[in-house]
């Protein structure tokens, strides 16, 4: 890849990041923050609240959860073509505890056709991990992830 496709594609996660975040009512509801987005690639964090907490006192799993598929979705949508989940797997490692701030980065480790393979890494601030998601993904050919008219 060229230095310019380079700054291109990385044009264009930026784009899908800002579009994307416009409209992502779940994750900016649960406090999430976009670290970082690249082609193939998305870094989201989220600190354990409260209300986000389960009958054993620790972070409820689906939210955890939610925080590794909200870093799956920008990683994979950041070519701009639209993409959704066709399944995932998630295994925990550890508690989230009240206050961590857990960090979820997720890679592209296949992308053929319309199907890919992400993996997503949750940690908390002191990195230890807390759960290893692999996300499988199907993209709709043709149809951007944000159109034009919601980019801005």
């Amino acid at each position: 890849m060229t230095e310019e496709q380079a700054t291109n594609a990385q044009q264009t996660a930026d784009l899908v990041r800002e579009g994307m975040f416009k409209n992502d009512r779940a994750s900016r509801l649960l406090g999430m923050q976009i670290v970082d987005v690249k082609p193939g690639s998305a870094t989201l964090a989220m600190t354990i609240r409260d209300d986000m907490l389960n009958g054993h006192d620790i972070c409820h799993g689906g939210l955890i959860t939610t925080l590794a598929d909200s870093a799956f979705a920008y990683a994979c949508n950041s070519y701009n073509e639209l993409t959704v989940a066709s399944g995932f797997g998630v295994d925990f490692i550890a508690p989230g505890r009240f206050g961590d701030v857990l960090t979820a980065r997720c890679t592209e480790v296949s992308k053929a056709g319309r199907t890919g393979v992400y993996d997503t890494e949750v940690t908390n601030q002191r990195g230890e991990r807390i759960a290893m998601f692999r996300g499988r993904s199907y993209t709709m050919k043709g149809k951007p992830a944000v159109p034009a008219d919601r980019a801005a």
